[in-house]
């Protein structure tokens, strides 16, 4: 597979985390509530739930825009939102493990873990330019970032 097809099924997979997660959210906040890796944190609050999953929705926009159309300035642009809120999202989550039993914080922080490192290496994929440029063209030439399909 090339490196632009990694990195458009690499996109594919934070966009399609992010629909899902964000109508779940959005569609039915108590249930997402009750998932054990949440419900140990302060007192259910539907408004933050509910714009959490509004940005999560927005994200995905974002995301599959980049997916739609692999320029690179948005490609960027996406991963690098997605990835700011992954490591915030990490470091909030590893100040909060008291209540959850070793296994289960080790296995939240491997996700966690694995939701920076994809859009990590995805970035680096995408800042070295091959999966963006034309067939045929020099490393060093002009182009446009951007391809049909």
């Amino acid at each position: 597979m090339s490196g632009r097809a990694w990195l458009r099924a690499g996109l594919g997979l934070l966009a399609g985390g992010q629909v899902v997660l964000g109508l779940w959210i959005v569609l039915l906040p108590e249930l997402f509530w009750k998932w054990p890796w949440v419900s140990h944190l302060p007192p259910y609050n539907e408004h933050l739930l509910q714009d959490f999953g509004g940005a999560s929705l927005a994200l995905a926009v974002v995301l599959c825009a980049a997916v739609a159309t692999m320029e690179r300035r948005l490609v960027l642009t996406a991963l690098v939102a997605y990835l700011v809120s992954a490591v915030a999202h990490l470091l909030f989550h590893a100040r909060h493990l008291e209540p959850l039993s070793a296994a289960s914080a080790a296995g939240f922080m491997a996700l966690l873990g694995a939701a920076v490192l994809l859009p990590a290496v995805l970035v680096w994929l995408a800042a070295a330019g091959p999966a963006f440029r034309e067939p045929g063209s020099e490393p060093g030439s002009a182009g446009t970032g951007r391809h049909p399909g």
